[in-house]
């Protein structure tokens, strides 16, 4: 069954980090997602905290900034990093901050999935 976007930042994700701490360890770094579209809008994800929280809105010094559609990215959440790859190189996913911390999105996407 298809995840909208609210679905997944609202209950998905944070239930995950609520159950399973550790694995927010492992990324160690704060998101920001800004997701356009009719099911969009504004999420952080602070995986550094203690406990690690997502929550609606632009919170704290986000260390990378993902831009990108609604339904892009909930093809992102069922295909992983091989569909964000595809859509960042399409040009319809925007990164700003650290690079690096791209390769970890793969994980962040897995808590919710």
């Amino acid at each position: 069954m298809a995840t909208t976007v609210k679905e997944f930042f609202d209950k998905r994700v944070p239930e995950a980090l609520l159950a399973n701490p550790g694995r927010a360890k492992d990324v160690a770094a704060v998101y920001l997602f800004k997701i356009s579209g009719s099911e969009g809008g504004t999420w952080t994800a602070d995986l550094m905290a203690t406990p690690p929280t997502c929550t609606p809105g632009a919170t704290g010094q986000p260390q990378c900034t993902i831009e990108v559609a609604d339904q892009d990215f909930c093809t992102m959440i069922d295909g992983g990093m091989q569909a964000a790859m595809q859509i960042l190189f399409a040009g319809k996913l925007k990164i700003t901050g650290d690079p690096a911390l791209m390769t970890k999105l793969t994980k962040v996407l897995q808590m919710g999935a």
